[in-house]
């Protein structure tokens, strides 16, 4: 029985978001600059768009420039906004022809204009598409986004249109960049380090954790398809005892 044969397609998770990492180790393993390992990064997320669109899921968030990364040195940070103005332009037919709509969360005001005038074509060319959201975070840490949803609160506040005692979670998340998405029931980290890297703090309270030491640039459909097969044999409580789960599910 193949990987694929072996997923439950009645128990998918509904969004799965993944930290992209590795690439820079991946290319100097082989004696080349970061660079390429992001070059060669970028087939992967073809691969992994295309198995997330061809499975079913509804939503696959990339965690693809953090606003740490911006003080990398500046040759990589120029090529790799280069490589995204390049990418974002070659796969807007793509993503028409297999239906997937872009979705963009961060500080997008920080990335070149030329940029954010690709990335807000691809938007509009790809806002009508029904299937697989793909959600890229550009520019873009947790803590960042807490402090954002916490000012414009504040500013609510202040103007008098919301009292401190409307605030409760289901209000706060509305004010998070991805108030339109549910949270990601199984986060991925790829090339080996076993942290979060200020992704998706508040979102990822109760998902499924799943790390490798596959470097990005390796990671194919049959690695996700293992990252799932384990999360659908996981059992998710969500603070709740396993009896109390059996309980539900049998009444």
């Amino acid at each position: 029985m193949s990987l694929l044969e072996k997923i439950n397609k009645a128990h998918l998770p509904g969004h799965i978001a993944i930290i992209m990492d590795g690439n820079g180790r991946w290319a100097q393993e082989k004696g080349e600059d970061r660079l390429y390992g992001h070059f060669h990064g970028v087939e992967s997320v073809r691969n992994i768009v295309e198995a997330a669109a061809e499975l079913g899921i509804g939503y696959l968030t990339l965690y693809a420039f953090s606003t740490e990364n911006w003080d990398r040195p500046q040759d990589e940070v120029t090529g790799l906004m280069e490589l995204l103005v390049d990418t974002i332009r070659k796969e807007v037919p793509t993503l028409n022809k297999n239906n997937i709509s872009l979705h963009v969360i961060g500080e997008i005001t920080k990335l070149p204009a030329n940029a954010r005038k690709e990335l807000q074509e691809a938007l509009y060319e790809t806002s009508s598409n029904t299937g697989l959201k793909l959600i890229m975070a550009l520019s873009y840490s947790s803590r960042w986004e807490i402090v954002h949803a916490v000012k414009n609160i504040a500013k609510k506040i202040k103007e008098g249109t919301l009292l401190p005692e409307d605030i409760d979670a289901n209000l706060f998340q509305q004010y998070l960049c991805t108030a339109q998405f549910p949270d990601p029931e199984l986060m991925i980290r790829t090339g080996g380090d076993y942290r979060v890297s200020n992704f998706l703090l508040y979102q990822l309270a109760y998902s499924e954790l799943s790390f490798t030491d596959t470097r990005w640039p390796d990671f194919r459909k049959e690695n996700l398809y293992e990252a799932i097969i384990d999360f659908q044999h996981r059992e998710r409580r969500f603070g709740k005892t396993g009896d109390q789960l059996k309980a539900g599910q049998n009444s």
